[in-house]
């Protein structure tokens, strides 16, 4: 990556402007386009269904720290899996690091996901009151959340280009898993879950998204240090997801100018 850097900036850089060239409001898109999802999910959850399972003071910004996590994520996987079936021309007749195509969509996403927190932050940081020593850790919370995507998204791009049902299966995969997602509720605090041990269990830690979204939300919104577990949860799943993606990337990409 570092010997083809030139290339990978080049294609973050049509990566950012082809999807909405010729529009009015240009890369800005990137951020209408989540801001209004935010909105819209603030006003059903934060006005509309406002018994939802938390008791949480300022909760549409509880709810906003949250949903830049849950967007990158899955807006991340998105893009990826099908990154290396659209540039089918690039793959084919240009020799280059294949990895650089899923990961210049990664990066996209990921300049989105720092735009939407470096909005979110100063308004949280001025009601909430939470600058202090825990927001030392947002920049390895953040590096460890791109490795865990990255490696996520390696896996689901490489795998999409052998079986093309991989993108329509995280399509919909997405939207239960967001709702199984401690996005919008305290898994501790949920009625129906507080009391069952294996409920919790399986939205705080076998769901691989939520300790990156609890650990985030402890420090941006809380103002404190996430757990030793979520820490340690972090970290692990960070190391783990990037070398599986890169070992499968690499093992099967030998044959991508063939199958596709």
């Amino acid at each position: 990556m570092l010997r083809y850097r030139f290339l990978f900036e080049q294609l973050v850089r049509r990566e950012l402007r082809a999807r909405y060239k010729g529009s009015a409001l240009g890369l800005l898109w990137y951020l209408v386009n989540p801001l209004l999802l935010m909105a819209v999910y603030g006003l059903i959850f934060g006005v509309f269904i406002r018994s939802a399972p938390t008791s949480e003071h300022d909760y549409l910004l509880f709810l906003f720290v949250g949903l830049i996590v849950w967007l990158f994520f899955s807006q991340a996987l998105l893009a990826a899996a099908s990154a290396l079936t659209e540039q089918v021309a690039l793959v084919s007749r240009v020799r280059f690091p294949r990895v650089a195509i899923p990961t210049s969509v990664v990066t996209v996403q990921m300049i989105t996901f720092c735009a939407l927190l470096l909005l979110v932050l100063p308004v949280t940081a001025a009601v909430r009151g939470i600058l202090g020593t825990p927001l030392l850790l947002l920049v390895p919370l953040v590096v460890c959340l791109y490795a865990f995507v990255l490696g996520v998204c390696l896996m689901a791009s490489i795998t999409h280009a052998y079986f093309r049902d991989v993108q329509p299966i995280l399509s919909a995969l997405l939207l239960p898993w967001f709702f199984l997602t401690p996005i919008y509720f305290v898994p501790e605090k949920a009625p129906g879950v507080a009391g069952s041990a294996v409920a919790r269990t399986f939205l705080e830690w076998v769901n691989p998204i939520a300790p990156f979204i609890r650990a985030l939300r402890a420090v941006v919104y809380g103002g404190v240090f996430p757990t030793a577990g979520e820490l340690a949860y972090v970290a692990i799943a960070a190391v783990v997801a990037l070398t599986a993606g890169q070992l499968l990337f690499r093992r099967l990409e030998g044959e991508l100018a063939v199958i596709l």
